[in-house]
């Protein structure tokens, strides 16, 4: 669709529709709103996307979102510290933090095992996950991967894993969609899917 158009606004419909779920017809929409916006505002959306490439990296603790070493959980001594709930994705770490029904530690695994997409054990934040274990002070791990295939399969290789490491491991409860994304679950649902979580394995 850029191709009807020159120049800059070309551009802009091509890097716009680069973005996970915006087509065709989303990126002409945007591109024009911004075309249309007063500069000091595009000015200042321009300013945000510098800023945060500058400024937001990823915790060194739980690969979580920072804008230091540590992210604000990791720093947080009143949250559960014997408690960690592995995720994908730090977006995850924001669905589960609306349900206010989770005051533990969180380790962000920075995707799920894809063999269709290059994507195995080696390229996830897993070692960094033992190597918090052994520390002795977590004593259980809940599993919050995307109820799909990846997510499952991704679960499924970490509990094996954890299952030798003395910790008791947990799982969400059903609840969420089968195929959905834990991004997209409301509040009441992944509430409920904390709250009835399963053990999977226990330490003794």
């Amino acid at each position: 669709m850029s191709a009807i158009y020159d120049g800059a606004l070309a551009d802009l419909v091509d890097e716009l529709g680069k973005l996970p779920g915006i087509g065709p017809k989303s990126a002409q929409r945007l591109a024009f709103h911004i075309l249309q916006s007063p500069a000091q505002q595009v000015e200042k959306l321009a300013s945000a996307l510098t800023e945060v490439k500058r400024r937001v990296n990823f915790c060194e603790i739980c690969g979580n979102v920072a804008e230091g070493e540590k992210c604000a959980i990791c720093q947080d001594t009143r949250r559960d510290q014997s408690v960690i709930c592995v995720v994908e994705e730090a977006k995850d770490v924001v669905a589960i933090e609306r349900t206010r029904e989770y005051r533990g530690l969180y380790h962000v695994l920075g995707g799920a095992i894809d063999p269709m997409a290059g994507i195995g054990p080696d390229q996830l934040r897993i070692k960094q996950l033992l190597t918090r274990l052994q520390t002795g002070d977590v004593k259980e791990c809940v599993i919050a991967t995307d109820p799909n295939l990846e997510g499952e399969a991704t679960a499924t290789y970490v509990i094996r894993l954890l299952s030798t490491v003395g910790v008791n491991v947990s799982k969400l409860a059903s609840g969420l969609p089968v195929g959905g994304d834990l991004e997209y679950a409301d509040e009441v649902t992944l509430g409920r899917a904390f709250q009835g979580r399963t053990q999977v394995h226990t330490s003794e």
